[in-house]
């Protein structure tokens, strides 16, 4: 059974539960792709112009990129170079399927890709109050600890991992990997990207489809020294972008007020979850993504049948490790927040 659940394919309605931008993309985006020509789609994609538009965009050298097919391919392309094509043997580590570390709860992929690839998943379960377990996953490293994925801010906790404790980790698996991901980076001025010089074996990974608005374009990016990013390009197939994704990631790089306009958005709708919570009693985590964790109790999987039933999908997150009683809600346009917030308070009176 894959450990990642897709969500079901739900378009008729207030897309709540998968943290996209539904502001929808830059306009610059829309008028890029507009101009692609007909010889343009019939041939494969140069990717010059995006690759040197990114690495400006992250203040990196391009040899320290590489884009992928959303950051899925990413996740993937470093369970491939790290748990399957490394045994361990040149290491000198002990013998034993490769092991890939993750701290629960976490974006199922990391699970899903780790068993792909023949990995051993070592799993390490939240505190309650579902901050990083730093010293639990320190005690859970091996001599077979390939791969060690982090998410910062977290899902769907939203919780920072403090950069201290990512150094902490990359030095005590020198041989193998951490990678970091930030897909919603761009929520938070807080980030690890800055660090990676100091951190050779670690890597971030980002994704354009949240803030960005090209989730349908799946295209993402992996970030780190250029010997380990050249390590994981020879497990990322020569034109998993397609021409559409790498124009409209150009478009979309060069419009830095739209960006600023749904940041603040996202800022105003967070800020409102709160409120509401702290009004109604609700326990949630203060978010440095665009969602909130909110606790709602025993009824939380009635909660989001209700809210569906009124065409507004939120995630029920209450079977992840530590999230008993938990929905995540999308934190975005404040007029959809305002919309969730209004039919969540009703259902909540009905059933009290």
């Amino acid at each position: 059974m894959p450990d990642y659940d897709k969500p079901p394919e739900l378009y008729d309605g207030l897309r709540l539960h998968q943290n996209e931008n539904t502001a929808g993309c830059s306009p610059r985006v829309i008028a890029a792709l507009g101009k692609l020509r007909p010889d343009q789609i019939s041939v494969y994609p140069p990717y010059s112009r995006v690759v040197e538009a990114c690495a400006r965009h992250f203040r990196i050298p391009s040899s320290w990129l590489a884009l992928t097919n959303g950051l899925d391919e990413g996740i993937l392309a470093a369970a491939i170079a790290y748990l399957q094509r490394d045994s361990g043997a040149a290491a000198g580590a002990a013998a034993g399927r490769p092991e890939g570390l993750i701290a629960e709860p976490c974006f199922g992929m990391y699970a899903d890709c780790i068993e792909a690839v023949g990995g051993r998943i070592v799993r390490v379960a939240p505190p309650a109050d579902l901050a990083f377990p730093l010293d639990a996953v320190l005690a859970a490293i091996t001599p077979r600890t390939r791969v060690i994925y982090l998410t910062s801010p977290g899902n769907p906790t939203g919780l920072l991992v403090p950069a201290a404790e990512v150094h902490a980790l990359a030095r005590a698996v020198p041989a193998g990997l951490v990678f970091v991901d930030e897909a919603y980076a761009d929520f938070t001025d807080t980030h690890f990207l800055g660090e990676l010089r100091r951190a050779p074996n670690v890597v971030v990974g980002r994704t354009f489809a949240k803030a960005y608005g090209l989730a349908a374009l799946r295209i993402g990016a992996v970030v780190g020294d250029d010997a380990v990013i050249a390590r994981l390009r020879r497990s990322l197939p020569p034109y998993s972008i397609n021409v559409a994704a790498a124009v409209a990631l150009e478009a979309a790089l060069g419009d830095q007020a739209h960006l600023d306009a749904y940041r603040a958005q996202v800022r105003a709708s967070k800020a409102r979850v709160y409120a509401v919570c702290d009004r109604l009693g609700l326990g949630y985590w203060p978010s440095e993504a665009n969602f909130v964790l909110v606790r709602v109790g025993a009824r939380a999987t009635a909660i989001v049948e209700a809210l569906r039933l009124r065409r507004i999908f939120v995630r029920d997150r209450s079977s992840e490790p530590g999230c008993a009683g938990c929905i995540r809600i999308t934190a975005g346009v404040l007029a959809h927040t305002e919309q969730a917030l209004a039919a969540l308070e009703d259902i909540l009176c009905a059933v009290a």
